[in-house]
């Protein structure tokens, strides 16, 4: 089998340049001089890379990096300055908020246009056209013109255009990180089917969970030079801690090969353990939706610590963060052996299925996230069905009343 998309040892380079004339009166004073160059950038260094069909590969990295230089090399809008990138088949690109869609030019007009630039007859777009506009759920939109468009229709109309093509090479950017949730995960399952159909994807986002879900491979980009390729568990790992290291804060894995039970922190301060305890004070990772549910934090401060916040994250093991209460600010922490904190959540209103915790210790009179302690969705836990049945992610608690006067209901919202 043959790879479908290949970077040979590629870079490339972009000129900066100075006293560029700003209006005709500065070329005409200038003397009708050509802009001097400052001196020349790499954003993309010495990058190799080969993807097979069926295979999604994500590229991940600071803004600057060079990961949308990389997708733009892929779909030949850009030409490398050295090296060589071959394509092999018909490549999807969802690059840009409306990159390739005229603003003047409906929805429709639209469609019809980016399927004659990849070199589709109009029989097969209007073949594809019904799917395109299901899918991206913009229904009578489609004939209006695409400059009165949200950022979001853009991104729903790119991606289905680019999707429906059957692409052998489909290249991602950040672009899906605008649309709402339920049309991201959409995307992601249209991906995951495209891949099983031997689609190669190319896949660029900061959603570092997105990575790790949709890529076999992957690749830290770091001023403009491949850092590391391997596993996205072990690439995105090193990345975050490259992070909080910059950041100075000490980092200590645990072996595992994904953030999950990643610990960091300032080294002042230690979380010993998270224990979740049923009303009878007995450990459990088991919970009845509806019933009580507490979390014991056990910690030591290596030095005294004038004021903290506690926090814990519920997140599904999808990695969506559901729930994230805070204490308030505490103050006078001394230097102990161990001490222990404890959060309460008497009616539990989440649905079945499991779920993680993250637990952390910050210093609230920082200006950004400053964790003295922080365990990353260290600690497991289950819920299952109660006597009521619950769909949805959480359970609200409500009461429907039926009156027209306002004040029965600013009495029932008091209690």
């Amino acid at each position: 089998m043959e790879p479908v998309l290949v970077f040979d040892n590629v870079s490339k380079r972009f000129a900066r340049h100075y006293d560029r004339a700003r209006s005709f009166m500065d070329l005409f004073v200038s003397g009708h001089r050509r802009p001097r160059v400052q001196n020349w950038f790499w954003v993309v260094r010495d990058f190799s890379l080969q993807i097979m069909p069926g295979e999604a590969v994500g590229i991940i990295g600071d803004n600057g990096a060079g990961k949308s230089t990389i997708l733009k090399l892929g779909a030949r809008i850009v030409e490398p300055t050295s090296g060589r990138v071959s394509l092999h088949g018909r490549v999807g690109a969802l690059l840009e908020v409306g990159v390739g869609f005229h603003p003047d030019l409906t929805g429709r007009e639209n469609v019809f246009l980016s399927g004659a630039i990849i070199g589709l007859s109009r029989k097969e777009m209007v073949s594809r056209f019904d799917e395109i506009v299901a899918f991206s759920g913009i229904g009578d939109f489609i004939d209006m013109p695409v400059r009165q468009y949200s950022s979001g229709m853009l991104v729903r109309l790119g991606f289905s255009v680019a999707t429906a093509i059957n692409p052998d090479i489909l290249l991602v950017d950040e672009v899906l990180s605008v649309g709402d949730y339920a049309f991201r995960q959409q995307c992601l399952e249209k991906i995951a089917t495209l891949q099983r159909q031997g689609t190669a994807i190319l896949y660029v986002s900061h959603n570092l969970e997105e990575v790790r879900r949709v890529c076999e491979r992957a690749i830290w980009l770091y001023n403009a030079l491949p850092e590391l390729e391997g596993h996205p568990d072990e690439v995105v790992r090193a990345y975050l801690n490259h992070i909080l290291r910059e950041r100075g804060l000490q980092v200590w894995d645990l072996g595992d090969t994904d953030e999950r039970g990643r610990r960091l922190g300032s080294g002042d301060f230690e979380i010993l353990d998270c224990v979740t305890l049923d009303e009878q004070q007995r450990p459990t990772h088991t919970f009845i939706n509806g019933a009580p549910f507490v979390v014991r934090i056990d910690y030591r401060c290596l030095r005294p610590i004038r004021q903290a916040v506690f926090g814990v994250s519920i997140y599904t093991e999808e990695g969506v963060r559901v729930a994230n209460p805070d204490s308030q600010v505490l103050y006078d922490f001394p230097a102990s052996e161990c001490a222990s904190i404890y959060l309460l959540v008497p009616d539990l209103p989440l649905r079945p299925g499991k779920y993680e915790l993250t637990v952390a210790a910050s210093d609230p009179t920082a200006t950004e996230y400053k964790p003295y302690a922080h365990h990353q969705r260290a600690y497991t836990f289950e819920v299952i069905a109660g006597k009521v049945p619950q769909e949805g992610l959480v359970r609200l608690g409500h009461t429907w009343i039926q009156t027209s006067e306002w004040e029965q209901i600013r009495a029932a919202l008091k209690g």
